[in-house]
C-alpha cells in the first residue's frame, strides 16, 4: 500500500483558511487509490481514472428528431404548398439501402436514419396526406428535425474527464459512446472510530454519565455515501495503550484513519497521545465555525484525521477538510459544494477571519425567491439542528456581520452528498 511522507501534513502556520487546507492537501498529499477496470453497471460513484474518449460519433448517423416526413428541401415551393408523392417508409433501426429522396418525400419515424438527399424534415402534425401524397406547408426552414452525425459528440473527444466521481448520467454517456468497461479508482478503505469512555453503543443499557455514541453512525452513513468501503471498528476507550495497538493495526489495513473526538489537549484526550506514540500528528488550526482544530497525522505512512467530538462540528469539517482530503486520496477532483443565494431573515455577528456555517431552514418568499431562517440553537453539539434544518448559510471569512434582507449563499444538505 502506498505511503504518504512524514512532512505531508506538516503545518506551523496562523490560522489556516479552508481554501488554504484543501490547496495545501493537493499540494502535498499524493493520490493512494490504485486502479482496476470494471463493467459500466458496476461504475456508479466511482472515480474515473483516466479520461474517456468516444469511440464513435454520436449520434452514429444523420437522424430525424420527429416523427414525420423527410424530404430535399431544394424540392420546396418558397410560396405556397409542396405535394410530393412519398417513396418509401423508414423506422428507427431500419435500412435506407436504396432509398433515395429527389422530388419525393419518406415517411420517417424519430431516431430513423435520414435517406440520401434528405436534408429537413417535417413534423407529421403539420402536413396531410393525401393519395400517397404528402401536402407540405411553405416557411419550414432548411435542416429543420435532423439531427447531424457527432452534434452531441464526435468520435475520439473526450467524455468523461479523469477524477470525475462517476454518475449515472455520465455511465449512459460511456455506453452510448460503445464503451463496456471503464478503469477506475480502487474505493479507499477507511477505518472509523468513535473515542471516549463516556460513550455507550445504541441499544445497550446507558450507564450514570454516559450518552449514546451517534458520530460514528453520522460518518460512516456519509461516507459510504462517497462511495468508499468503510470499516466500522467501534468504540476505543481512553486507555493509551489500546489506543496505541488499535490505531496500528488499523493503518495496516486502510487508507484513512477516522475518529472523532480525544484530540485535543486535555488530560482526558489520549488520542492525541496515542497517535504522537505510533506516529507523528500535527493539529491544524482552521479558520472554521462550528468546527476546533483538526488533527491531521500518519499512522505508519496512513493518514489520520481527527475530528471534533462535538456532531455538528464533526459534521461540517467532515465535509469542507476531510472530504477535499478524501478526493486527492482518491483520485478524485474536488469542488466546493454547490449553494443557492437566499434572503437573510435574521442578524448574525460574527468574527473576521474566520469562516461559519450557520444551520437555517428554507422556506419561500412571495416572490419566489429563498428566505433562510436561522436555527434556534446554535450549539455543536445539537443534532437536532442538523436534522431541523435544510442546509447551512455561508459567511466568508471578510463578513463580520450578515443583517436581515440580505443575500446568503446556503449550501443546502440534500446537494451536499
Amino acid at each position: 500500500m502506498a505511503q504518504l511522507t512524514d512532512d505531508c501534513f506538516a503545518f506551523g502556520g496562523p490560522l489556516l483558511s479552508v481554501e488554504a487546507a484543501v490547496a495545501l492537501m493537493r499540494e502535498r498529499v499524493p493520490v493512494l487509490a490504485g486502479i482496476e477496470t470494471v463493467p459500466l453497471l458496476d461504475a456508479d460513484g466511482r472515480i474515473a481514472a483516466s479520461d474517456v474518449t468516444a469511440a464513435i460519433h454520436l449520434p452514429p448517423f444523420d437522424n430525424s428528431a420527429v416523427d414525420g416526413y423527410a424530404v430535399r428541401h431544394t424540392d420546396l415551393h418558397a410560396a405556397g404548398e409542396t405535394v410530393l408523392p412519398l417513396s418509401g417508409r423508414i423506422a428507427a433501426g431500419g435500412s435506407i439501402e436504396g432509398l433515395t429522396v429527389s422530388g419525393n418525400a419518406a415517411r420517417i419515424f424519430t431516431g430513423a436514419p435520414m435517406p440520401v438527399g434528405a436534408d429537413t424534415v417535417f413534423m407529421q402534425e403539420d402536413v396531410r396526406v393525401e393519395d400517397h401524397q404528402v401536402v407540405l406547408p411553405s416557411g419550414l426552414k432548411h435542416g429543420a428535425n435532423r439531427r447531424f452525425a457527432g452534434e452531441d459528440v464526435k468520435a475520439g473527444s473526450t467524455i468523461i474527464p479523469a477524477g470525475r466521481r462517476l454518475r449515472p448520467q455520465d455511465l449512459a454517456l460511456a455506453a452510448a459512446a460503445g464503451s463496456t468497461m471503464i478503469a477506475v479508482r480502487r474505493r479507499l478503505r477507511v477505518a472509523v472510530f468513535s473515542t471516549g469512555d463516556e460513550l455507550c453503543e445504541p441499544g445497550a443499557a446507558l450507564r450514570p454519565g454516559a450518552i449514546y455514541d451517534s458520530n460514528r453512525i453520522m460518518l460512516v452513513a456519509l461516507l459510504r455515501r462517497l462511495g468508499l468501503a468503510v470499516n466500522d471498528l467501534g468504540l476505543l476507550r481512553d486507555d493509551p495503550a489500546l489506543l496505541k495497538d488499535r490505531l496500528s493495526e488499523a493503518a495496516a489495513g486502510h487508507d484513512l484513519i477516522l475518529t472523532t473526538g480525544g484530540v485535543s489537549t486535555g488530560e482526558e484526550d489520549h488520542v492525541k497521545a496515542a497517535v504522537d506514540a505510533v506516529g507523528r500528528l500535527v493539529v491544524w488550526r482552521l479558520g472554521i465555525k462550528p468546527g476546533r482544530p483538526v488533527a491531521m497525522g500518519l499512522i505508519a505512512g496512513t493518514p489520520f484525521v481527527g475530528l471534533p467530538g462535538n456532531p455538528v462540528a464533526a459534521y461540517v469539517t467532515l465535509l469542507f477538510v476531510v472530504r477535499p482530503l478524501i478526493a486527492r486520496l482518491g483520485g478524485g477532483e474536488y469542488q466546493p459544494p454547490p449553494g443557492i443565494p437566499a434572503r437573510a431573515a435574521f442578524d448574525y455577528a460574527k468574527k473576521a477571519g474566520r469562516r461559519e456555517f450557520v444551520r437555517v431552514s428554507l422556506s419561500r418568499a412571495t416572490d419566489g425567491s429563498f428566505e433562510a431562517v436561522k436555527y434556534p440553537r446554535d450549539g455543536a453539539g445539537a443534532l437536532s439542528s442538523l436534522t431541523g434544518s435544510d442546509g447551512l448559510a455561508q459567511l466568508d471569512e471578510a463578513r463580520t456581520r450578515l443583517q436581515q434582507g440580505e443575500i446568503v449563499e446556503v449550501l443546502p444538505h440534500a446537494l451536499l452528498w
